[in-house]
């Protein structure tokens, strides 16, 4: 007898009897159960394929550093106080992003490190305040450089890990098409069910609705729908259900409408009275339905309704069971737009990074515009708003595992982004003199990409929680249940830190 055991909280076994919370608290205890253990061993099997991917393709692992200057750009910074520099705070990075910039300019072609990175953000399955980023950097480089290398990594991790020779080659997709297609800039492609854009901004792309007066459709700014093979014979009860489905809250529609293309050719909708038979039928074939199909259709605002029938379609998908864990579809999503428009700051922001280079093509329309706004409602007729990222994401089975870019290399076109996103001259050499003086001195040509590890553990694990990958991992509330963090810390600390703690109550914005 080495050590006597008290009696678990719960049944350490595959099919335990205890919960999510009660897990965690006991993660140590979690850790023993077979499944767990399986999930930490792919993690291993995964960084150890990456890890030997690289290195024969030429990469150096080169740590960077986790106590930084916070700039906040897009998620909130964790900061860390300074003890010796009274006042002064440090942030934990987001992504080693001008690091690794850094090194291409000091000579260094092929970085690579599997990496943690800190993001203070709301939390959900997907996501840890705290995770980690396979993350790559290439001089002398062209995106299509990149696309070639990367398909590399992931084939040979499917290989190496799970036995799958990943031979087709991979799909590529514009944004714009992924939009259109598909209603979101991550698409699942492993089943074929597209939008149809009927209306699109107040725009009729099927002309039969102009000669119809139902006023769902009329009113709308967009009208979206997508067929669902073998659909037709669906109860009124599963209509019922579906409009349910798409009136919850996180989804955020008034109703659904649809169309059943019955097998013998016959249609029947929701809204007859208000279309005849042969607009029916034209329905049907622009939504390119079969007879058997069933047709769905919201209206509303563009954005929620692109969101809408994004997400129906995902639904519908699992309903059918046509999204098998252990299928997986690679796919190339490029041609971002450079900038999106923040319609409450009136200003642009940076779709990806401020450090993400336009199209070579695009380039002197960025440095020969004015970035300003005076219209906030024409934005879209800016030059601005059609500049091209040159940028790509990586999509596996509907998840964005990978995204990165070509980088801006020279000052004046950096100097340029940060001035197009509001920054002053000023602002600008605060925030990031130190890349803007690297620039000077031979910058080269560069471009990488980071890949969501834990997310990438977690699709080929066939889960939808990234935390089954992670040995301790927080909750929803980016708490550590297991060691009681994040906690106070005592009197004497503070003062050392040169913080007094202030009620929330008597916060003001002043």
């Amino acid at each position: 007898m080495l050590n006597k055991s008290a009696v678990p909280p719960f049944t350490i076994q595959d099919d335990t009897d205890g919960g999510d919370d009660l897990r965690m608290k006991y993660r140590f205890l979690d850790l023993r159960r077979n499944a767990v253990k399986k999930n930490l061993e792919l993690r291993y099997a995964t960084n150890r394929a990456t890890r030997n991917y690289l290195h024969q393709q030429g990469f150096v692992d080169i740590e960077t550093p986790f106590l930084i200057k916070s700039t906040p750009e897009g998620a909130r910074d964790f900061v860390v106080p300074s003890r010796m520099n009274a006042g002064e705070f440090y942030a934990l990075p987001q992504s080693p992003q001008t690091f690794k910039q850094l090194l291409m300019i000091s000579g260094y072609d092929r970085y690579y490190q599997i990496v943690k990175c800190f993001r203070d953000e709301d939390l959900r399955a997907d996501r840890q305040p705290e995770f980690s980023q396979i993350d790559c950097e290439m001089s002398f480089v062209e995106q299509e450089d990149i696309l070639q290398m990367f398909e590399g990594l992931i084939k040979y991790i499917f290989k190496e890990v799970k036995n799958i020779d990943y031979t087709e080659s991979v799909q590529r997709m514009t944004w714009e098409d992924a939009m259109w297609n598909y209603g979101n800039d991550k698409p699942d492609i492993r089943f074929e069910i597209k939008l149809a854009n009927l209306k699109v901004e107040g725009k009729n792309h099927f002309e039969e609705l102009s000669n119809t007066d139902f006023p769902v459709f009329k009113n709308a700014e967009t009208v979206l729908a997508i067929s669902i093979p073998g659909g037709s014979d669906y109860s009124r009860k599963q209509t019922d259900e579906l409009t349910e489905w798409v009136k919850r809250p996180q989804i955020g529609m008034s109703g659904l409408a649809f169309v059943k293309f019955n097998e013998d050719g016959t249609l029947k909708s929701s809204f007859d009275k208000f279309f005849t038979a042969d607009q029916l039928k034209s329905l049907a074939n622009f939504s390119k339905a079969k007879p058997g199909d069933l047709i769905l259709i919201l209206a509303g605002k563009e954005e929620r309704t692109r969101k809408a029938i994004s997400d129906l379609r995902l639904y519908i998908a699992d309903r059918l069971g046509l999204r098998k864990a252990e299928q997986f579809k690679l796919l190339w999503i490029t041609d971002f737009p450079l900038f999106e428009y923040d319609e409450e700051e009136n200003r642009w922001v940076a779709r990806h990074h401020p450090f993400t280079s336009p199209k070579p093509e695009d380039i002197e329309v960025m440095i020969n515009n004015n970035p300003s706004i005076e219209n906030a409602e024409k934005y879209l007729e800016h030059p601005y708003a059609k500049i091209k990222a040159n940028a790509y994401d990586m999509v596996l089975n509907g998840n964005e595992i990978g995204g990165g870019s070509i980088r801006i290399f020279q000052r004046d076109l950096q100097e340029k982004m940060f001035a197009a996103l509001g920054m002053s001259k000023e602002e600008a050499q605060h925030k990031f003199g130190f890349l803007l003086g690297a620039f000077e001195y031979g910058a080269p040509p560069h471009g990488g990409i980071a890949f969501g590890f834990d997310r990438l553990c977690a699709i080929l694990g066939g889960s939808e929680s990234i935390r089954d990958f992670i040995a301790f991992p927080k909750n929803n509330s980016g708490r550590d249940v297991m060691i009681d963090a994040p906690a106070t810390i005592d009197q004497k600390q503070l003062n050392e830190l040169n913080i007094k703690l202030v009620k929330k109550s008597l916060i003001t914005n002043d």
